[in-house]
């Protein structure tokens, strides 16, 4: 793999909010703006929007035009003006994200909204549109036999298994706390590996459970990874009960890249005010 980290990143993800809302523009602007001044040498990419083809591989055309409606989901998933144009710049930076992987460069969406609750048909948890799944779809239809989705974010990535299960081409695993929201991911199924871990349980079986979870991935050997970042896990977030510290996340980077396979990433939750320090310490642990 080539050195450095490239960033797909579209600033006007960040134009549009709920006032206290956790998922809020913040944490990207803060994150960009931490990872520019840390990483001067680091590549920015602006990423295209995600086609209608690569969007129906995952999702009906209903659930499309209900976004496109401006119609709300719930309470978390409001129907923000130009929602549907901003999840689809975000599925696109994902599918972007995975075609430099596999040009043998590292790279990382930094991008909202997040994607892995998103179904084929409802959007929930902050979640419009299934950006890791639509990328691993698009990988597909490109060739690929095997591509594997490693989901570290503290919350189980439902709407990415209900679009991946089925589809042995795929491996899905997920590590995640149980119980918590959305309160799946206790079985697993076929192609879908699911590695639940106990709130406020010990830190050396927290890692130990990753570390799991990882070897899960590897078994399936892959031809490539999508990583759904989340951090979340962190023990200083808000909204979970683990106590994943920086120094795990960049383990976390040090293992996808001694992997040596082809391997992308996208950011999902985090609602710590250390988010640009997590995410700096994943990427330079992914480096070479």
């Amino acid at each position: 793999m080539l050195g450095g980290v490239i960033i797909f990143h579209d600033e006007r993800c960040a134009g549009y909010a709920t006032p206290g809302h956790p998922e809020r523009p913040a944490r990207v602007t803060r994150s960009a703006r931490h990872l520019r001044e840390a990483h001067p040498g680091w590549e920015w990419r602006v990423p295209p929007a995600a086609t209608r083809e690569m969007l129906l591989r995952a999702h009906s055309e209903a659930h499309l035009a209900r976004i496109g409606a401006g119609k709300n989901f719930d309470a978390d998933t409001p129907a923000h003006d130009g929602i549907f144009d901003h999840a689809t710049r975000s599925a696109g930076a994902a599918v972007e994200c995975a075609r430099a992987a596999l040009r043998g460069e590292r790279a990382f969406a930094l991008m909202r909204p997040p994607g892995h609750h998103a179904t084929r048909d409802q959007a929930m948890g902050f979640c419009y549109l299934g950006s890791i799944a639509i990328a691993a779809l698009d990988a597909l239809a490109g060739g690929l036999k095997r591509v594997a989705i490693w989901d570290f974010d503290g919350h189980h990535g439902n709407g990415t298994e209900a679009i991946c299960e089925h589809d042995l081409r795929i491996r899905f695993v997920s590590t995640h706390q149980h119980p918590a929201y959305p309160g799946t991911g206790k079985i697993s199924r076929k192609n879908v590996f699911n590695f639940p871990i106990p709130p406020d349980s010990p830190h050396v079986h927290q890692i130990g459970t990753l570390r799991a979870s990882w070897d899960c991935v590897l078994a399936f050997e892959p031809q490539l990874i999508l990583v759904s970042a989340g951090f979340d896990a962190y023990v200083g977030d808000p909204l979970l009960s683990l106590d994943f510290e920086i120094a795990d996340y960049r383990a976390f980077g040090q293992w996808l890249a001694h992997s040596k396979i082809p391997a992308a990433a996208i950011l999902e939750g985090g609602y710590s005010d250390d988010l640009p320090k997590l995410i700096d310490a994943f990427l330079t642990g992914w480096e070479p």
